[in-house]
């Protein structure tokens, strides 16, 4: 009897813990949501460090030399050099 008693003690324990471990809020289903979560954002992260070692490859090119301020005041300015005339094409 006694051995009954501890064996049904051990097992509600035993479905206890499994509750917790299955459907609780650390359980897996939650550990698997953040999971996928930290995926999404080691993502969103590789793309912006992308953008910014672009953006450091232009400021050190600004920094090095003149060709890149010149294609920048060329393209984005409409800026010519002394004697150049200007055309554009359209299509």
């Amino acid at each position: 009897m006694v051995g009954r008693i501890v064996t049904l003690v051990l097992l509600a324990l035993l479905a206890l813990i499994h509750n917790q471990l299955w459907l609780g809020d650390g359980g897996v289903a939650r550990a698997q949501a953040l999971q996928a979560q930290i995926d999404a954002q080691q993502k969103a992260n590789a793309l912006v460090q992308q953008e910014v070692d672009r953006l450091r490859s232009e400021v050190q090119d600004l920094k090095d030399g003149n060709e890149m301020v010149e294609e920048k005041a060329r393209g984005e300015l409409g800026m010519l050099k002394p004697g150049e005339i200007y055309i554009q094409i359209t299509q």
